[in-house]
């Protein structure tokens, strides 16, 4: 008996207020029909002109600061300039504004204390309101004041408006709520930003052969193999089984390489002396951008490389220019496969890498980030817990970082992003993590943002054109169990452009073509799929602001397929809650074989002669059947998307050692009486395993000795039963034999034996291959 979920870590439906009330009915032209209006207060600075001298100097080193309660945001400072040119702007957040007065003020910056220039005061009250896509405001000259409200000299050009966040000015503001943040570096972290994956190819190198080898040692058969270097991945080729100076290998290596191709292909012929010891015969460099691509599986021309040799003049490196070695290979960038970065379970795009392969999209896919209630503190600041809670949502090629919320643990983000949809059959993830590069994390050394959940929603189990308002909890396996760390309130919305399309796609295979034609093995695509979110996250962890290395991997799945107690014994539970429907049916039938229900059963007994009788009603009844009970099933359809499940994760049953055991480092960290205990806990698990695994393979070898004549006897038996078996058959009509053997499996229990059938036991006597095990 399964314990009901906890009522923390379920769904929970929501009635947000979205796109300002406007969401029902017609599609709104506004790009933030899916998230909470959010009300700010704008004050672009423009420029000033005949700002007064200041300084002994004669001239002054004018700046503004922009003023609202508690809240103090100011420009950069110029040196020695009368009509400084700032253009920036500021944006107060409307629910923290406690002040009834704006006052923007120029100053002089000054070693001692920065001299006062004159200021300019705004009520809030008269504030303008704009709302997009009315045209922005017009910037205004404004006379400055001195603290009496006397004019002064010297004019500011400013633009007052109270505003949304679909204001073209939001991105670029400078914000109230990020007033702690200290350094540009620590700014930029808490921008909200667009990312794009590199562009991911696949290279094949198929070495052939190399000829005119020239080992130092003549008098032996060189071992000779090829070591391909394409950044930091590293493939060799097998040893050459013609040990001569003209070696074979037509061996294909697999690498994932990423535009603009900075790095070149690296072919080395090395030799191998001895066990630990290798020479190296020639090495070639070949650009990759001068490397074909292909299509389709149609083989590309193969080419000769000339090798390069160096060798040790006087202690330098110098290249042997008389040196005829070369290398024959045929060298392609795949563009007809998908390159696999993501968990296979959670692709969120199936496209080949070639662009002139794409289909078009089937739709558009559109998620609010409104808010998160009830974060856990991720940190300590001034002895207090804290957090500052950023999302990262991916989808395809593009990944969207949100606005850091400075110490918050309630943080309205409501942000709106798109994404183009090109196969309903792949899922969004949305991670949401605490930034801890906000005053100089980088300098500290090592500091990593922690991850706080996320969620994957499938689009499939999406209706098209409803607006999904839900609030996800964000669930964390730790050491110490399961843990909530807070809700995530997401809007969704997929909207389909041709339902046709749409439904023409369950129609085609997942992958492209090539995945089927010429296959990758299962050992190249882990170690593909290896190289290829290695190169994402250090690409995108070198962008400005960085989409850091450990956040790339969490969205990606990375060490999702290490082993994994908890995950074993999840995965056996759902195989058995599979095979539960069919163990249902058999002991349906089996009550109805017994006559525990004699009404049902006289009543399959007076369906079973009909069916007998007209036999071309079979599948149709079948069909109805099925029919029926998909009808039957339409009004306990899923309402929600579908979320984690703690549960069926075996979470919150876990036991404290197997996930100790699940965060433990790989190799172990821990001490060799524990390794000890665990090894011996996995051999007793692996031996079941294996029992089953053998009891399944001996009735397949049993199904097979049935005319192997393994055992002459049984073959004999069998053979000869077949034969009385055509016969009989030839001459019965097909409806007696099927009405005779219907009435047999169906026959009272006072007819039964408690022993097993005669064709049972002849099965279970059958020799399978277990007697030639070890």
């Amino acid at each position: 008996m399964q314990r009901p979920l906890h009522e923390d870590f379920l769904l929970k439906e929501t009635n947000p207020h979205l796109g300002g009330g406007k969401i029902t009915g017609d599609r709104l032209t506004s790009t933030y029909d899916l998230v909470e209006q959010m009300q700010y207060l704008y004050v672009r600075v423009v420029k000033a002109k005949e700002l007064p001298a200041k300084d002994v100097t004669g001239s002054c080193d004018p700046y503004v600061e922009v003023k609202l309660g508690n809240y103090k945001g100011t420009t950069r400072h110029f040196e020695k300039k009368s009509n400084p040119e700032w253009n920036q702007v500021f944006a107060f957040s409307k629910d923290r504004i406690q002040a009834s007065m704006l006052e923007v003020t120029v100053k002089d910056k000054d070693f001692v204390k920065d001299d006062f220039m004159g200021r300019v005061l705004f009520d809030l009250n008269e504030i303008p309101k704009r709302v997009p896509p009315d045209s922005p405001l017009a910037p205004q000259w404004y006379r400055l004041e001195d603290r009496k409200g006397d004019k002064v000299k010297g004019e500011l050009m400013l633009a007052v408006w109270m505003g949304t966040q679909a204001d073209e000015a939001f991105p670029e503001a400078w914000h109230s709520d990020a007033a702690t943040v200290t350094g540009t570096d620590g700014l930029a972290n808490i921008r909200s930003k667009v990312y794009l994956s590199p562009k991911l190819w696949y290279l094949r190198v198929n070495v052939i052969e190399a000829q005119d080898l020239q080992p130092s040692d003549k008098g032996r058969y060189p071992e000779v193999y090829v070591k391909a270097t394409l950044g930091n991945q590293v493939l060799r080729t097998r040893v050459s089984p013609s040990r001569s100076i003209n070696p074979m290998w037509n061996e294909d290596l697999m690498f994932v390489a990423a535009e603009s191709f900075e790095e070149p292909l690296i072919l080395s012929v090395e030799d191998r002396i001895a066990p630990n010891k290798d020479e190296v015969l020639g090495k070639c460099a070949i650009p990759m951008q001068y490397v074909d691509r292909r299509l389709d599986h149609k083989p590309v021309n193969t080419r000769w490389f000339n090798l390069e040799r160096h060798v040790i003049v006087e202690g330098e490196k110098k290249k042997e220019t008389k040196f005829s070695s070369r290398i024959h290979t045929r060298i392609c960038l795949e563009g007809g496969y998908h390159v696999l970065d993501e968990s296979t379970h959670y692709s969120s795009d199936l496209r080949p890498t070639a662009k002139q392969l794409w289909k078009n999209s089937i739709g558009v896919l559109e998620v609010g980030i409104l808010n998160a209630q009830g974060l856990m503190p991720m940190k300590t600041k001034d002895s207090r817990g804290t957090t500052d809670a950023y999302c990262v949502a991916k989808y395809g090629q593009k990944w969207v970082r949100t606005r850091t919320i400075i110490d918050s643990f309630t943080p309205k983000w409501n942000e709106q992003y798109t994404w183009e949809v090109f196969d309903p059959c792949t899922v969004i993830t949305i991670g949401v993590f605490d930034n801890c590069h906000l005053h100089g994390g980088d300098k500290a050394g090592g500091a990593r943002d922690s991850r706080i959940g996320k969620v994957r929603i499938r689009l499939s189990t999406l209706e098209t054109d409803r607006v999904y308002t839900h609030s996800y909890p964000l669930l964390v396996l730790h050491p110490n169990g399961v843990k909530k760390m807070g809700e995530i309130h997401l809007a969704v919305r997929f909207t389909c452009s041709s339902l046709l399309n749409m439904m023409h796609m369950y129609s085609q295979p997942l992958l492209p073509k090539m995945h089927y034609i010429h296959p990758l093995t299962v050992s190249q695509l882990d170690s593909l799929r290896h190289q290829a979110t290695q190169i994402v996250s250090m690409r995108l962890s070198r962008a400005e602001p960085p989409l850091r290395k450990e956040i790339v991997e969490y969205m990606l799945d990375v060490g999702s397929h290490m082993w994994s107690m908890r995950r074993s014994k999840a995965n056996f539970f759902r195989i058995m809650n599979v095979f539960g429907g069919l163990i249902a049916v058999g002991k349906w039938f089996d009550q109805i074989c017994n006559w525990k229900n004699p009404i049902t059963t006289v009543l399959i007994h007076i369906l079973f002669i009909i069916l007998v009788l007209f036999p071309e009603l079979i599948l149709p009844t079948i069909f109805l059947y099925l029919f029926l009970i998909g009808v039957w099933y339409y009004r306990w359809r899923p309402r929600h998307p579908p979320h984690m499940d703690t549960r069926l994760s075996h979470a919150e049953s876990a036991h404290p050692d197997e996930l100790d055991e699940e965060f433990d480092t790989f190799p172990t960290s821990r001490p060799p009486d524990i390794v000890r205990m665990r090894y011996d806990r996995l051999r007793s698990i692996a031996g079941r395993i294996q029992t089953v695994v053998g009891d399944l393979a001996t009735q397949g070898e049993r199904l097979q000795s049935l005319l192997s004549w393994r055992d002459p006897r049984a073959t004999a038996l069998f053979v000869l039963f077949c034969l009385i078996a055509a016969i009989v058959l030839y001459v019965t009509p097909f409806q007696v034999v099927a009405l005779l053997t219907g009435f047999y499996v169906l026959r009272h229990p006072r007819f039964r034996h408690k022993l097993p059938s005669v064709p049972l036991n002849f099965f279970r006597r059958l020799p399978a291959r277990t007697d030639c095990m070890l």
